[in-house]
Order: C-alpha cells, then structure tokens, then sequence
C-alpha cells in the first residue's frame, strides 16, 4: 500500500526537576523533526538556560509551565497554545514525553507503517488491563481496560477534529497523582474513544504476549526491541527492583542494555548520562546487574599495556606485613606502589619485606597518624593518583574490638581476595574497566558474616547526613541520595577506581587536622562519610559504582546468601502459618507484624502512664535501663 503523506504538530512533554536537557533528548527530537512540520516542547516545571537552547534548535515554540498536572495538563495546555482552529489542519498530532530512549531504529519507519491503517488514532505499545482497580476506585469503570500507553499517542484529524475529541480536554479535570493520571486519563483515553466509533491500532503488536506480562514494555522491553520498537522506556535500567523480583529474575535491564550495546546503533552514553544523573546508584547497580564476576587463574590478552596503573597501600600493623606482602605481588611489574606508615621504624621494616616486590617503583612515605587508610588516600599520596589511569587502593586491616578476632580477620581476607587476588585477576580489572568506560568504581561486596551480619540493610549505619552534608561541601549536593537505598561503597575501603571518577575528592584540600585524633572507634565520624561518599562522587562525576569479586569468592558469596535466605525463608514458613507467595509479600507481611506489636506496645504504655502514678511509672523506666544494661 502506498505510503500517504502527513502533515503532523507534536506535542513534547519535558520534566526535569533541574530543567536539564540531557543529550538523549537531542537525539530523539532530531529524529522527529524529520517527521512532523510543527513541535511544541511544553515543559513542565523550570528550564535551565542551556535546556532552552537546546529546544530552540529544534523549535522556538517552547512553552514553561507550573510542575501542575502531570503530562496529561501539559498536552491540554499544548493543545491551547496551538488552538483547535490551527490543529484542523493537520492530519496527526502527536502527543509524547520524556519518559523513553530512543529511537533505535528510525521513526519514519513507524510512521510510513502507520500511515498504511485505516485508523483515527494510534500509539506505539499497548498495556494491558486488569479486573483488578488498583486505583483505588478512581477508574469509572470499576476495572482497568487495555489501553495504549499516553507517553506516545498520535491522534488522525477525524477523531482530532471531532466533538468529543474537544470535550475530552475541555473537561479534564484536576490531575493531583499519578493514580490520578491513570484513572482520568492514560487508562480511560482508549477505551472512552473506542466506545465512541474510533479506530485504534498499536505499531508493536505484543497480544502474543498477554499471558507473559501486562506491561511489554517494562518487562519485555528486549523482545520488543527485536520487533523494531523505536523506543525503550527509561526505567527499565532504574526502575524499583522489587517489581522485576515479582516477574522475573532481573535480568530485563541488562539483557536489553547488552543488545542496544552490542547490536544496534545507538550511543548507550546517552543511556548512562542520563541515568547516573537523575536516578539512585542503587537502582541503577541492581537492574544494571553491576556485579563484576572475575577469573584468578586466567585472562585474556589485554589491549591495554600502555595503562598506567598504581597501587596505593597504609601499613600499620607489622605483624600483617607479610599477608600484605603476598597480596601486592598480584600487581604488575609495570605498576607502581605507594606505600604509607607512620613511623620511621615501619618504614624499615615494610622496605626489607616489599624490598623484593616486582614492580615498576616502590615509594614508602611516613604520614601523620591521624585519618587513617582515608588520609594515607587523600593526603599523603594526593600529589600522585591524577598520574594515572587505574589505582588500587588496599591496607591492613585489624577489627580489635570484635571478638573473636577471626570475625575481623575474615573480613579483611574477603577486600584482599576481591582487589588483589592473584595477577590474572589484576589484568581482569583493568581489563573490566577498559571494557567498560563509564565504570569508575569496583568495591568488593559488604561484609555479612558473624557480627557484621546487620550491614545489609543498615549499609548507611548512622552516616547520612554526614555523608549528605560532605557531598553540599564539596559542591554535589545534586547527586540523588535516599537513606532508604543503600550505598555502593567500599564498606572496607578497599577498592579499584579510576581517578577521573573521584577527581573532586581528590583534588579538594584535604588535611590532616580535618580528621578525628586517634585513638578513635566512634562510628559517624567524616572517616566514615567519605567511606560512603566514594560511589557518588563517581556517579557526580559520571561514572558509576559496581561490585568485584573473584570466582572463588563468589562461589562462597553464593553459597551464604542462599544459606541465609534459606534459614529465612524457613522461619518464616514453617509450621504453614504464612501463606506468603514471594520476597515482597514476606517483607511486607514482616513489617506489618512489626507495626502491630509497636502499636500495641504503645498502646500498652500509653494506659500504663494513665493509670499507674508517676512514681510507679519511674521505677519500671529504672528496672528496664537496669535490664537492658545487663543483657
């Protein structure tokens, strides 16, 4: 069938709560240009002076408006600006957001197919319904209809023309939510037009998908890349984990990140750029599966000799010179080592034992005792790490004040095994990194044996705020920080990176009075803040944190993880008494006891102080300090 041509206005929906304009949207809007006579960029919010730029070289209609209203008042007020008089002369408008990359393979292609159907209006994708309101009641159907997907819907000029078409947005009410948004218009627009004689159709047909999933392009969005869908939507590489947990097994961002990557002509630094700015290093780690699984015993031939690569090392404690020695070996003997101390006599003795490390340069320099394995980083070997292009940075570690003292010794073997593991697993790194441009951290995993146990989850310990206040001092305050999200710090600091990731850091005037006197066991001190400050700084300075570890440690990683789950999993279903389905029903069903026995604790207390006298209420506070105390 011939191809009929159109004459098309679109609507762009920009938000971005800096009024950034990242370079993806460039990209997009070039492509669409080729396809329409008129575009309207209708931003939501503010708009940065370059963001304005950026628009005005694809149009000089650009229209900014309150943050009110999600997309749906932002078409509505598109609409208005171009009046119902001047869209009458266009075959298609088109509304469409921010909320995709793309295009992966030209939007002509998906018009000139459109252009083909006999329709009055059209999307990309559809989503589909459910018996289920999960709105809460909002939708008027009392069910959630299939319907095409509003961030890209084009409507031909017989429904954009038509009565209803305009008392569909003269009646448009106040848009407070997203359910809201949902309920009044992305899950009612199909279905209400439908009903009223108009013909629908979606470019990427997914109906053989309906039993698989409601949403193809979140949870099949790889599939539909392979069905030539223009556009992949921006969560998929950051969305809530949890969700994915629910129908899959996490693997929808990195396998359509590794086909973009690998088979189509689109630059993923866009992808990068845009992500590691707006969204938490945590979502990003997980649905990015940045867990880097490392050979010891082999590697290929690397590409990268010329590399100048350095390892940086704090030796304090002489009993441990010899483990330390053993681990350094794995550098190579093109590298070279820094190693700090703090006294003239451990010099001496570090020099007799390193004296025979195959090296390119050994420099051993006494430091201040005071800020520890940080300053020995940040202070004493500053004047060298912008030298070069990959660094290793590890140091002796004793944890004295736990015991055993197997415990801390543990946790030491578990940062060495995973940095410096044998000179195969060196060349690994570095071959990673190469590999890998926009990887500007590699940690091993935290600790999770013995006391150490309660780090997943409480990653943060009491360092957020001291860790937020370090980032608005050094000037990165927009990095996006969540208490609720953890981390990807090196919690042993021990850890590879690449110094233009951390320029910042460590180029900010550090000194040894700016850290605590020794002797020093406070949790919550800048030492710690800067232990977690490292990925985001990485990610400020966009690059992204992830996780290293050798085959061998894996497997035993693997092996405690299932392990626990399992001892979990067990408590929480034996006997039968929970009838939980998946890992987000038992969390949740957890914290919903949990708020129970606070409240009824509360409650408890609270008639206690009511009926009982002051003095009686004092003794049990007493008796209870007295109890805690002793356990």
């Amino acid at each position: 069938m011939e191809v009929k041509e159109m004459k098309r206005a679109a609507i762009f929906l920009f938000y971005d709560k800096d009024g950034l304009v990242d370079n993806y949207i460039s990209v997009m809007l070039e492509d669409l240009k080729k396809n329409v006579d008129r575009l309207v960029v209708v931003c939501n919010g503010k708009l940065s002076v370059e963001g304005r730029q950026i628009f005005e070289k694809f149009t000089e209609e650009i229209v900014v408006r309150e943050n009110k209203g999600f997309d749906v008042w932002a078409y509505k007020e598109g609409i208005e600006y171009i009046g119902w008089s001047d869209l009458s002369t266009y075959d298609e408008l088109i509304l469409m957001n921010y909320t995709m990359f793309g295009p992966f393979f030209p939007f002509k292609e998906m018009f000139d197919e459109m252009s083909k159907r006999k329709i009055d209006f059209w999307g990309i994708t559809k989503h589909y319904g459910s018996e289920d309101d999960w709105t809460g009641g909002h939708m008027k159907y009392g069910y959630i209809p299939d319907f095409i997907q509003s961030f890209f819907i084009v409507i031909r000029s017989k429904m954009l023309n038509s009565y209803e078409f305009h008392k569909y947005w003269g009646e448009m009410r106040p848009i407070g939510s997203y359910i809201e948004s949902m309920a009044y218009h992305e899950g009612v627009f199909t279905k209400d037009f439908s009903d009223s004689g108009f013909i629908c159709d979606v470019y990427i047909d997914t109906d053989d998908l309906i039993e698989y999933t409601q949403a193809p392009t979140t949870y099949y969005s790889l599939e539909l890349l392979k069905r030539r869908c223009p556009i992949v939507k921006r969560k998929v590489f950051f969305d809530y984990y949890d969700y994915y947990l629910l129908f899959n097994t996490g693997e929808v961002g990195i396998e359509t990140y590794e086909y973009i990557r690998r088979n189509l002509e689109y630059d993923t630094d866009l992808i990068w750029d845009n992500i590691l700015r707006t969204s938490n290093q945590a979502d990003i780690k997980k649905n990015m599966q940045a867990n880097y699984i490392l050979p010891l015993d082999f590697s290929k031939p690397l590409s990268n000799q010329d590399k100048k690569v350095a390892l940086i090392m704090h030796l304090y404690f002489e009993d441990l010179l010899g483990e330390c020695f053993n681990y350094a070996k794995s550098i190579s003997a093109e590298s070279d080592v820094y190693i700090t101390t703090d006294t003239e006599k451990k010099k001496e003795a570090i020099l007799k034992v390193f004296s025979k490390l195959d090296c390119n340069k050994l420099e051993v320099r006494v430091i201040e005792n005071r800020g520890r394995d940080v300053s020995s980083l940040l202070v004493g070997c500053k004047d060298v790490i912008m030298d070069y292009d990959y660094v290793c940075f590890a140091h002796d570690k004793k944890t004295s004040q736990i015991k055993p003292y197997s415990v801390g010794e543990s946790f030491m073997y578990k940062c060495f095994e995973n940095v410096l593991g044998s000179k195969n697993y060196v060349k690994n790194i570095i071959d990673t990194f190469e590999e890998n441009p926009k990887l500007g951290l590699l940690t091993p995993p935290p600790p999770n044996h013995g006391i150490y146990y309660s780090t997943i989850g409480l990653e943060w310990s009491n360092n957020f705020e001291n860790t937020k206040n370090l980032l608005n001092e050094l000037g990165m305050e927009h990095v996006p920080l969540d208490i609720s999200k953890e981390p990807i710090a090196p919690l042993g600091t021990m850890f590879w990176f690449r110094p233009a990731a951390l320029k910042t850091l460590i180029e900010f005037d550090w000194k040894y009075e700016d850290f605590p006197e020794e002797p020093n066991d406070i949790d919550g001190t800048l030492l710690h803040a800067i232990e977690r400050v490292y990925p985001f700084i990485a990610q400020a300075e966009g690059y992204y944190p992830g996780w290293v570890m050798s085959d061998k440690l894996a497997r035993i990683e693997i092996t405690n993880l299932n392990h626990m789950l399992r001892k979990i999993n067990t408590a929480v279903f034996e006997n039968g008494r929970y009838r939980y389905r998946h890992h987000g029903e038992i969390v949740d069903g957890i914290r919903s006891s949990i708020g129970r026995q606070r409240s009824i604790k509360y409650y408890i207390k609270s008639k206690l102080r009511e009926h009982l006298p002051p003095r009686v209420v004092n003794q049990l506070k007493a008796i209870k300090r007295v109890l805690v105390k002793g356990s």
